[in-house]
């Protein structure tokens, strides 16, 4: 998986899944951090659960966390702030979990 730092924030790329039977972060998907997200693609809402998601993961506000492309794809970019790219890269070899 590749992070990227940007200034103050770490670049990500993100794979998501939505409608998962549960929310949680399962690892790489390629070079992407794999995210299976309850919520439907519908409305924002699965975009809303992938940001929920990483925010608990890391312990930073969900305001830290934007996502600057893919809001309409699988494919996402996502940049946070107030975390390392260690932390990051722990959460895809960690598969951390949340209902």
């Amino acid at each position: 998986m590749r992070t990227e730092r940007r200034g103050a924030s770490i670049r990500v790329r993100v794979h998501v899944q939505p409608r998962a039977s549960r929310s949680e972060v399962v690892g790489r998907h390629g070079t992407a951090l794999k995210v299976r997200v309850h919520a439907p693609p519908v409305d924002g809402a699965a975009n809303d659960a992938v940001i929920s998601l990483l925010s608990a993961q890391l312990g930073v506000p969900r305001r830290a966390i934007r996502i600057v492309s893919g809001a309409a794809s699988r494919a996402k970019t996502v940049d946070i702030e107030g975390t390392t790219e260690a932390a990051v890269r722990a959460l895809a070899t960690g598969g951390n979990d949340t209902n």
